[in-house]
């Protein structure tokens, strides 16, 4: 190439292509055993791991021909074979303040953040919100996807925007708390938007003006023996009570919650009380109620039952956990008698929170 050309075509948005083209090195046949919190030794066909959003489109784009899958924290995932495709796992791991006064603060938070991470950052700046969801395994890019929840509060409690791109046009997108359509356990990017976007960032509204949610579980027992009322007093207690019953992915493999808590009519649930009064209960709405999915497999049984390689851990019996050297598929077949004995016992159909490869 002639020289007097050279600085035009480095500034060309071929140049620039070439240059991606250049730096996209999936890897071959990679152990996915250290990408999932539940250790299953699965394999993908390429993996492909970038904090460039520019690396991550190109790498899409270059391997349309094959299955994708985006994998974060891999908190909420269950394989149950080997992926037969490309993994693309995002990244990224800033965290801008957009915006601060004596009110709020907003900020912007990369999906490849630890959700921990960022909730303990939150409390130290004394930003409030976020602090029921403390010790929440797995990446912020899931959060908006699994609306995740616990002790009272949700993700979308604190979110205001979902910021990506579409995977087939590799368009950038923002969208709102409401065009999020947000439920319990739910939110558009498992529906209609599934496999069909890669969330970059999300943008959260966190309050310096603290209102404490303490009035489930044993936060406000937990909160006594620390002696204070404040967000760091409630990080420390759940952090306390998940550390008492749930157990820590690095020593033992788990999801977390592997089912939702059902949420049942009336009807069914003082049907379900007359037959067993001791039921405990929440109110989701007017004419629902939700019931901890831990006590109705507790009640048949599978508390702290092993079945070969994996099994329900002794303190929580919403957890299914591997002992070591299982397969997905064994994990799958025990949530499947679980449901079974619940709907036999109950009448009730426990969803796995879980996704299932």
């Amino acid at each position: 190439m002639p020289l007097f050309l050279f600085p035009f075509f480095m500034s060309h948005p071929i140049y620039t292509l070439y240059l991606l083209k250049k730096m996209i090195h999936p890897k071959a046949n990679f152990s996915l055993k250290s990408r999932n919190t539940f250790g299953i030794d699965a394999k993908c066909q390429l993996f492909f791991e970038s904090d460039s959003i520019d690396e991550l489109k190109e790498a899409i784009t270059r391997f349309r021909h094959i299955p994708l899958l985006i994998l974060g924290g891999g908190s909420n995932t269950l394989f149950t074979k080997n992926f037969e495709g490309l993994v693309v796992s995002p990244a990224l791991k800033t965290i801008e303040i957009l915006h601060e006064d004596d009110l709020w603060a907003t900020i912007c938070v990369a999906a490849g953040v630890e959700w921990d991470e960022l909730v303990n950052m939150a409390v130290g700046k004394g930003w409030g919100g976020l602090e029921n969801l403390s010790l929440i395994p797995g990446n912020v890019g899931a959060s908006p996807i699994q609306n995740i929840g616990a002790y009272g509060v949700e993700a979308k409690d604190s979110i205001e925007e979902v910021k990506g791109f579409y995977i087939d046009s590799l368009q950038d997108f923002t969208l709102s708390n409401a065009q999020c359509h947000f439920g319990y356990r739910d939110s558009i990017f498992k529906r209609d938007l599934k496999g069909k976007v890669l969330i970059t960032h999300v943008v959260f509204k966190l309050s310096k003006v603290h209102k404490l949610i303490t009035n489930y579980g044993s936060i406000a027992e937990e909160l006594e023996k620390i002696g204070q009322q404040s967000i760091s007093a409630v990080r420390r207690a759940v952090i306390s009570i998940r550390e008492a019953k749930l157990p820590n992915p690095k020593e033992i493999g788990n999801a977390g919650s592997f089912f939702k808590n059902p949420v049942v009519s009336s009807e069914i649930f003082n049907e379900i009380k007359n037959h067993f009064p001791q039921v405990p209960s929440y109110p989701a709405d007017n004419a629902s109620v939700k019931l901890p999915a831990g006590w109705l497999i507790e009640t048949c049984g599978w508390k702290g039952k092993r079945v070969g390689n994996v099994g329900v851990h002794a303190k929580q019996a919403l957890v299914l956990v591997n002992f070591g050297g299982s397969k997905g598929s064994e994990i799958m077949e025990l949530a499947q008698k679980i449901q079974q004995s619940v709907k036999t016992e109950f009448g009730i159909e426990l969803e796995m929170e879980v996704n299932l490869v």
